[in-house]
């Protein structure tokens, strides 16, 4: 028996679903009545932090979200971008973090699995995955355990509904250990009079339901995914919801039938909240009200109520509206496909959610009181301590005595080592349009149909947003549309996960809001607006924050693909070039927190304006192929920037000399740099068109590697073997090891 109404609020049930006494309160207002036991689960759902953004909202106001390419903003399932030829890329990231803690597998599986709902219920064919991934030390089990079973669950989801994951990033620090966080996002394409909204309008329009049947598994999911992770032996979880991609596959087929049918109003998938976000949401942004017989959703076990039907997470399922008298051709377009679809509701004129079970209504309910009117909460925001007493350091040097073996070490850090390991569990090349994979600057996929590629990036360095949120928000959309320039594409726009601790706690949210200035001023710097993404508030063990981790997603075009530039070095007697200056800039470094064992001092500075000159200096002049090979400088400084070009190009090596200070020249990690590549007849070009442009050495054919500095010393020397062993089999080596 469930709860009565006055025992919901006597006992003060609601708290348990994750409502203040406040919002409760609230609840009651708007209803003019207590909530029943039903009700308060619904408004639990969607006033949850994961659903409503309701402590984010003001901040995430800031980002630039238009643009002349931007067909569809943040709002809907996924983001859209018109990459001309009549045809729109759509993307969105999401993060699948608590789940992903309890259940690796199943949830790196069905974060995957949701993403790629978001962009096909838009009418897209996804083409691509993308993932981001943070986790704890690799020499302790439980993380180890997490990191194999996430990276295993996103590959037998992506493999199994046959989409190529073509880009990605992992990284590494003792903050995330045993809170890891799974960032997952997909890519489609579609064309412009192909777009659909989730939206259900039209008085007597037919609610369909389509997909797996609803049970038990995931129930209060959002909510659970707006608090924080206590670890402890006997914590109870919900009942995780494992995904099936041979559903989702026939699923998406189906839908991206019906999409191109004249039958179909709008179409959201069952995310978070499963069919109360849905419903409410539809219903909600067309100002219209939805009645849902409950009796009719296909349930998979017995006796289940409308709270648990509404609450449950259940994977593989849509909702859609079409047009009153279709309901069949629905139904049969499903059919074709597998995939069960029924008829559970209609479009009302009166805006309200209404659901009706056993004959009777069990919960009414505004849609907007649901999906628009959660409560908006401006947090507290406090400078931590740590701020001003790392502003107050100066940059220094981190002490390092054996170059050689400096570079070694680095090479075989988590961070930077090779994530082959991860990649090859992917299928990178299903669908065969897959130009470039995993393990260069972005990866890039071939439009059908054109000569066009898209090129796709995730990046965050967390680290620097620890020392200064504002900078390292900065250089996190710096550091994506780097990537995809030196890829040979023009960034178009972003998608975003927001990773941060606890929001009422003011020193996280200082650290929020802060990031969001400094990813806005970046993306109208760098002409990249925001049109979705993700806030996931809470990722914290024990009370303890993981490092505020706003992970950026990118997608770039590619005009023409004979524009595409990888990393490798490409012929011997190429000039090897750095463009930009080195300063000295350690702290959050790689090196730093190698050497040191944690990081400290300012992270390193940033200037829009300089990036985004030779952004465009260094894109030009790729489009105009004068550039043979090239890739930023990011973790380790210039002498990983340089090993990583060597490796894997069959014999070639290096000679160049750096100026200044040996450790800053080799492993600082200032910003705006890039190391390329020029054939020797593109070098006057090249220079002309690429002012800040310095020529260090020759690409050789002699498989070493070698770096001089002032007064011709040898700082570096060994085969470019040597180093890229160390490099390659650094992950392998770690998980194989014991504790």
């Amino acid at each position: 028996m469930e709860p009565t109404t006055q025992q919901v609020k006597e006992e003060k049930l609601y708290r348990q679903m994750g409502m203040t006494d406040e919002e409760f309160a609230r609840a009651e207002e708007i209803l003019g009545r207590t909530p029943n036991y039903t009700e308060t689960g619904l408004f639990s759902a969607l006033w949850s932090e994961h659903c409503s953004y309701k402590s984010s909202k003001p901040v995430l106001r800031k980002f630039p979200t238009t643009g002349e390419r931007v067909l569809q903003g943040p709002g809907e399932g996924a983001g859209i971008v018109d990459i001309g030829d009549n045809q729109a890329a759509v993307f969105k990231m999401e993060s699948h973090n608590s789940p992903s803690a309890i259940e690796p597998f199943i949830g790196a599986a069905t974060g995957a699995g949701g993403v790629l709902r978001d962009v096909f219920s838009m009418g897209a064919r996804p083409v691509a995955l993308v993932n981001s991934l943070r986790f704890g030390d690799l020499t302790v089990e439980r993380d180890r355990f997490l990191f194999e079973e996430a990276v295993a669950g996103i590959a037998s989801y992506g493999n199994g509904i046959g989409i190529p994951t073509i880009a990605g990033e992992a990284q590494f620090d003792q903050c995330y250990s045993t809170r890891p966080l799974v960032n997952a996002m997909a890519v489609g394409l579609l064309n412009h009079d192909e777009i659909q909204k989730g939206r259900a309008a039209g008085v007597g329009n037919i609610v369909m339901y389509a997909g797996a049947k609803t049970g038990r598994d995931g129930i209060h999911g959002a909510t659970m995914s707006s608090s924080e992770l206590t670890v402890e032996e006997d914590n109870e979880f919900p009942v995780m919801q494992a995904g099936d991609p041979f559903l989702e596959k026939l699923v998406m087929e189906a839908c991206l039938e019906i999409a191109k049918s004249d039958i179909l109003i709008g179409m959201q998938d069952m995310g978070a909240a499963g069919l109360t976000s849905a419903a409410a949401e539809m219903a909600s942004s067309a100002g219209y009200g939805v009645e849902l017989n409950m009796d009719l959703v296909p349930q998979r076990e017995e006796g289940m109520t409308a709270y648990e039907m509404m609450l449950s997470e259940s994977q593989e399922r849509m909702l859609f509206v079409v047009k009153k008298g279709n309901e069949q051709e629905a139904i049969d377009i499903f059919a074709k496909y597998g995939v069960e679809a029924v008829a559970v509701g209609h479009v009302t004129d009166d805006k309200m959610l209404r659901l009706v079970h056993k004959g009777e209504v069990v919960a009414e309910v505004s849609a907007d009181a649901l999906a628009e009117d959660a409560p908006v909460y401006y947090k507290e925001s406090k400078e931590p301590a740590y701020f001003s007493e790392f502003q107050a350091m100066e940059n220094k040097e981190v002490a390092v005595e054996d170059y050689k073996e400096t570079l070694k070490a680095l090479l075989k850090r988590p961070t930077i080592a090779s994530k082959k390991w991860i990649y090859e569990q992917f299928d990178m090349h299903a669908r065969r349009n897959t130009v470039v994979a995993p393990g260069s600057s972005a990866g890039i996929i071939r439009v059908d149909g054109t000569n066009k590629g898209l090129a796709m990036t995730s990046d965050c360095n967390a680290r620097y947003v620890y020392l200064d949120p504002e900078t390292g928000g900065k250089i996190a959309v710096a550091e994506a549309t780097r990537n995809l320039v030196c890829s040979g594409a023009e960034p178009l726009a972003l998608t975003d996960c927001l990773n941060f601790g606890n929001p009422n706690k003011p020193e996280v949210f200082w650290q929020f809001e802060k990031s969001a200035d400094g990813i806005s001023a970046a993306c109208l710097a760098l002409n990249a607006p925001v049109i979705s993404g993700n806030v996931s508030m809470s990722n914290e063990v024990n009370g303890v924050p993981v490092y505020p981790t706003p992970t950026i997603g990118m997608v770039g075009l590619v005009h023409d693909l004979s524009h595409v530039t990888t990393t490798p070095f490409k012929a011997a007697g190429d000039t090897i070039y750095v463009i930009g200056e080195t300063a000295t800039d350690f702290g959050g470094s790689e090196l730093q927190q190698m050497v040191e064992g944690k990081i400290s001092g300012q992270a390193p500075a940033i200037d829009l304006e300089v990036e985004a000159s030779r952004q465009k200096a260094l894109l030009a002049a790729i489009q105009q192929g004068l550039v043979a090979s090239a890739t930023d400088v990011a973790e380790g400084g210039f002498a990983v920037a340089l090993a990583e070009k060597a490796f894997g190009t069959n014999g070639l090596g290096a000679e160049v000399t750096v100026k200044g200070s040996a450790v800053s020249a080799l492993f600082s990690e200032t910003q705006s740099r890039y190391v390329v590549t020029v054939k020797a007849e593109n070098v006057a070009a090249f220079e002309a068109a690429v002012k800040d442009a310095k020529a260090i050495g020759t690409v050789t054919n002699d498989a070493t590697f070698t770096i001089k500095g002032d007064e011709n010393q040898t700082l570096i020397t060994g085969t470019v073997e040597e180093f890229e062993q160390e490099w390659e089999g650094a992950l392998q080596c770690l998980l194989n090891s014991e504790d």
